[in-house]
């Protein structure tokens, strides 16, 4: 069973987002789609008179943020992709977390920084059982990256966090591969040479490339996600380019 997780920058170009799906349909097998939220979210925020606020990548979600890219993230970028899909062949459902109590999360406690109406994914979030239920019905989970509390609230969660926890959690019924896509091929040696991508990287290279600064900067979340689920049990988790998922080319991250 494969997971798949694209970000922004396809979101946004609707183009590659046709082709990504394209090729998404020709995988074989169970798989579940998470996507991110694109400049959609940003610029309805501007055009309101809202300034967006991020901090170390992550959304500050006041009440009115908050409207806004539930409108986007569970709304139009939601449905864009499973309409896309659905066109492509595959029986999409589109769904946030507050669907079918999907996934579970808790608001984000104010320590440093009050992130507002953001939520972390506990043990026990996901309901493993609704996603058997989709599956098995041949049906293609797309999930959003707005959760629940269970209480009422909506909240803005990390989609790379969500996709990593669902993962996780689908490793006692499922062999899980975890796929990251975005714009590169794959984890670079060399920032400015698209062509150095780093095949196999285990868990020691990885601490090593860290502390030699050859991963650096929005890699390093990205990554340190991507190991913590491989010690969770997934099987697999893969870096690669988001138009080129059918091809070899491609970092497959290892235990050891």
């Amino acid at each position: 069973m494969k997971i798949f997780k694209i970000g922004g920058g396809i979101i946004d170009d609707e183009a590659q987002l046709r082709h990504f799906l394209t090729e998404l349909a020709r995988v074989p097998g169970r798989k579940i789609l998470v996507h991110g939220g694109g400049k959609g979210a940003s610029q309805m925020l501007q055009h309101l008179g809202i300034e967006p606020r991020m901090v170390q990548g992550r959304r500050i979600t006041d009440a009115p943020t908050l409207d806004i890219v539930t409108m986007f993230y569970a709304g139009k970028t939601n449905k864009q992709i499973v309409a896309l899909l659905q066109a492509a062949e595959v029986n999409a459902l589109g769904l946030s977390g507050a669907d079918g109590n999907a996934v579970r999360a808790v608001q984000r406690p104010v320590k440093d920084i009050d992130y507002g109406f953001v939520g972390d994914l506990p043990e026990n979030s996901i309901n493993v059982g609704l996603l058997g239920q989709l599956l098995r019905a041949g049906i293609t989970p797309v999930f959003c990256a707005i959760t629940h509390d269970g209480h009422g609230q909506l909240l803005n969660t990390n989609a790379d966090t969500i996709a990593s926890t669902l993962a996780r959690a689908l490793t006692a019924e499922h062999e899980v591969a975890l796929h990251f896509c975005f714009e590169k091929d794959g984890v670079l040696g060399d920032i400015n040479d698209e062509t150095s991508v780093i095949p196999q990287i285990t868990a020691r290279q990885y601490q090593q490339l860290k502390a030699e600064g050859v991963i650096a900067a929005g890699m390093v979340p990205k990554l340190d996600n991507a190991f913590a689920a491989l010690e969770a049990g997934v099987e697999r988790v893969v870096i690669e380019n988001a138009l080129n998922i059918n091809k070899p080319v491609k970092t497959v991250l290892c235990r050891s």
